[in-house]
């Protein structure tokens, strides 16, 4: 079979036209990364070149030794991924120590793997031992109202979790840990990597100041549907902060209590009070 009829490449794909079309990869903003199961690759092995350059990863990710990754291209645009997949995105390997990936499919004409690489990967790292190898997908998105509320609200977990909490009563049962965020840095390097993969100890959904989202799933379904969920929330937010300087009514912490249990999901009793003004 070749990399293009499988599923988990067209599954792919489609993901980057859904975040596309949601306008949240103006340009080459954004990126995304899909930890393929070995099966999935035994299906496409006859499309995969073997003996290419092995280039440095700018970070060192040993749980992830010898896995293989479905990734969209540094400089690349959403919009073209499925309209030209071999040019705009493509499958890298891990090498055993976890320091050097190759191009094994894809990224033609000299391209490489987005720029966001040693993220991806150092999150991919955490998030496969602490799902125990269940989450496979991480997303990055430039999500516009998550980004304008980095200036308004205090850059904290609890009072970004709570807030977004309160805009949806589905937004618990989506993402129960709640949410991380991590201050301003310059993208791309081994230092907001480190940074991200903290928060993806607790959470699934790290926001990046004044940048955008950041967050993890077990398929596309799951990774595309959460980060829709938290921007959903946070444009219902922007609104009601630009109509009323304080809410009228609002979910109290009792009705967060009962949600959980109707749902049987855990909420952390920490993130269940406003912070006060």
């Amino acid at each position: 079979m070749k990399v293009l009829e499988s599923k988990f490449a067209n599954g792919f794909l489609r993901m980057c036209t859904d975040g596309w079309e949601q306008g949240w990869h103006e340009c080459n903003g954004g990126n995304l990364s899909y930890r393929s199961k070995p099966e999935e690759l035994e299906s496409v092995r006859e499309d995969l070149a073997e003996g290419g350059e092995w280039r440095e990863i700018g970070a060192r990710v040993p749980g992830l030794g010898g896995e293989a990754f479905l990734v969209t291209g540094s400089g690349k645009f959403f919009r073209n991924a499925a309209l030209c997949p071999e040019e705009n995105v493509g499958v890298v390997r891990v090498d055993p120590a976890g320091e050097r990936y190759q191009i094994c499919w894809g990224l033609q004409g000299g391209a490489r793997p987005t720029s966001e690489l040693p993220s991806h990967l150092m999150n991919h790292e955490v998030k496969k031992r602490v799902s125990g190898g269940k989450h496979r997908v991480i997303y990055h998105a430039h999500t516009p109202n998550v980004i304008a509320l980095t200036f308004v609200l205090p850059l904290e977990d609890g009072v970004f979790t709570r807030e977004l909490w309160e805009m949806a009563t589905e937004c618990p049962v989506v993402f129960p840990d709640g949410v991380g965020v991590v201050g301003w840095m310059v993208p791309g390097g081994r230092a907001i990597a480190v940074e991200t993969s903290r928060r993806m100890e607790r959470y699934d959904v790290a926001i990046w100041a004044h940048h955008g989202t950041f967050c993890s799933g077990e398929d596309f379904d799951q990774a595309f549907g959460l980060m829709h969920t938290v921007e959903k929330s946070a444009e219902i937010l922007v609104k009601v902060m630009s109509m009323a300087p304080r809410k009228r009514q609002t979910i109290t912490p009792e009705n967060f209590r009962e949600l959980a249990r109707a749902f049987r999901v855990t909420l952390p009793e920490k993130f269940l009070y406003p912070k006060e003004e």
